[in-house]
């Protein structure tokens, strides 16, 4: 009696075509995961940067000189940018770089949000978009 090691080519192709199916499907949600995750270094900036910014114009009556003391150190991820400034208005961005690139994040004096995402990815102008369809 002859004994068969080893697989066949067909079994092997099978394997082959199952891990191709599940890679295709699993690779982008995670990257979608990876993203979505990342915002939250955005948001947790722009949290921290408005705070800042308002307890400076407390302090002061005035957001000129706020941005100097009151910016996030940027992140792997994002930059943090203070624009728009005047004694009664101020706007803090977050532009994405690297894998998050086109992705901006924004806040102003009024707590006005708003939010662009990158391709795929919808934006929001009414809030800070966390998901993929645009959703807060």
């Amino acid at each position: 009696m002859r004994r068969i090691d080893g697989f066949s080519l067909i079994e092997l192709l099978v394997v082959v075509a199952i891990i191709g199916i599940l890679s295709s499907i699993a690779l982008p949600a995670y990257n979608d995961y990876v993203r979505s995750a990342r915002i939250t270094e955005a948001t947790n900036g722009l949290s921290a940067a408005q705070m800042r910014l308002e307890q400076f114009f407390q302090d002061n009556r005035t957001y000129v000189g706020g941005c100097a003391t009151g910016m996030p150190a940027n992140t792997a991820s994002f930059g943090f940018v203070c624009s728009n400034l005047s004694a009664t208005t101020y706007t803090v961005t977050a532009g994405g770089s690297g894998v998050m690139s086109g992705f901006d994040y924004t806040v102003n004096q009024a707590n006005a949000r708003t939010s662009t995402g990158a391709s795929g990815w919808a934006g929001n102008t009414g809030c800070w978009a966390i998901s993929r369809n645009g959703s807060c």
